[in-house]
């Protein structure tokens, strides 16, 4: 007898995809039904997925550090991991100035009357490297701080191996291992909800703003997601075949369910339990993607840096402002350090874009011309944030072969 073969998860986000642009364009007129009756189902989807985020970041991380059982390659990884990350954020922010210029001639010339924007105020580096360590054990979970869940299960994985290495005899891990595959386990099951959560989540977006995204914004938001695409075929492709040694189109492949998921939920930290599982079947290593995919799901803002470049162009062109070369310097260093500076701080996208117009004199009120379409913004930053974040756990597993190799020979 046969058996009926099951569609793949992401023929299956897929099928929701399509599904949910094309009911939310017919609920158009019907938008406040899309939201009191379908994204309930999408917010209980992202209520499993964060309820089971942070301790399966803590346990992930531990495991992922204690497997390497060297406080010495744990700074190793996590030193190719930032500098990863910082190049290629700088790059994105580039690509976002490039093409806005490019399109600068096409944008709108919308009004700046009347403008009102409240800044959440500015983040200040030193605040935020005092906010990366915990005062409580408990705080940094009940508030889903990712940073400081990354630094709680760095000190006690530190001090399990530090522990390990005065006895006789290593500590037992077995139990956080357990505790990791039970809760990798779990995320397991509530991935199996995936497509009813894309359907619902994505649905009554279309349905409030599909009129409205074929709008005088149009220009900008096709821009941005030039530069998205641009940036993930020519960067990421070129970093995983030179440094990673995969091929692209099989990199892209393997990323499509965490690709169709982050498009649809626009959330990193939902998306991270989807982006491990891809980023393993890929080739990286467990005890790599524990530890980088968490990391850059706070710190990693490639998609981000393409949003503040193209926008800070979209304003600056909308007041009627050039700006000078040393100015669009200073736009990509802002943002380069503004995606670790604002790190953990809701709605980040708007706190950045918020300091890199400060940065270089533009008002902060332009930030209302683009605060109407953020959520379209947020879909396209999101997925190329998460697709980042698994190239650098592919490239940093093959980087930490080859060197093993070497030692080996």
């Amino acid at each position: 007898m046969k058996t009926k073969k099951k569609l793949a998860l992401s023929t299956q986000i897929f099928i929701a995809l399509i599904l949910a642009i094309l009911v939310g364009v017919l609920m158009t007129s019907h938008a406040a039904i899309a939201e009191s009756y379908i994204k309930p189902f999408g917010t209980i989807f992202l209520n499993l997925i964060k309820w089971i985020v942070c301790p399966l970041v803590f346990f992930s991380i531990m495991a992922g550090v204690l497997s390497m059982k060297d406080i010495r390659r744990v700074g190793g990884i996590g030193l190719k991991t930032i500098v990863y990350y910082l190049c290629t954020t700088a790059f994105a922010v580039t690509i976002g100035l490039l093409f806005g210029n490019l399109f600068k001639g096409t944008f709108p010339a919308l009004a700046t009357t009347d403008l009102t924007y409240e800044s959440s105020g500015s983040v200040n580096f030193m605040d935020t490297l005092v906010n990366i360590f915990p005062s409580n054990f408990v705080k940094p979970f009940v508030d889903a701080n990712m940073l400081q869940i990354i630094v709680a299960s760095l000190i006690v994985a530190f001090a399990i191996i530090l522990i390990g290495d005065g006895m006789s005899s290593d500590v037992d891990t077995k139990p956080i291992n357990t505790m990791n595959d039970i809760l990798m386990k779990a995320m397991e099951m509530i991935l199996k909800l995936s497509p009813i959560g894309v359907f619902c989540l994505l649905c009554p977006v279309i349905a409030s703003n599909g009129p409205a995204i074929i709008g005088s914004l149009a220009k900008v938001l096709l821009v941005a997601y030039i530069c998205y695409i641009v940036h993930a075929v020519v960067v990421y492709s070129l970093a995983v075949k030179t440094l990673g040694g995969v091929s692209p189109i099989e990199f892209f492949k393997g990323m499509m369910p965490a690709i169709m998921f982050a498009f649809s939920s626009a959330s990193s930290v939902g998306t991270l339990p989807l982006n491990m599982e891809c980023a393993e079947k890929l080739g990286a290593d467990k005890e790599i993607t524990s530890f980088v995919l968490p990391l850059g799901a706070t710190i990693n803002m490639d998609g981000t840096a393409i949003y503040q470049g193209v926008c800070a162009i979209f304003i600056a062109s909308c007041y009627g402002i050039n700006l000078t070369f040393a100015q669009m310097l200073t736009i990509v260093l802002t943002a380069t350090l503004a995606s670790i500076g604002t790190a953990g701080v809701p709605g980040a996208g708007m706190v950045m874009l918020a300091m890199v117009l400060e940065s270089v004199g533009l008002p902060v009120d332009g930030i209302a011309l683009v605060a109407g379409v953020d959520r379209i913004f947020d879909m396209g930053r999101t997925t190329v944030n998460i697709t980042g974040d698994a190239s650098c756990a592919v490239i940093v597993s093959a980087l930490e072969r080859r060197k093993n190799r070497k030692r080996a020979g």
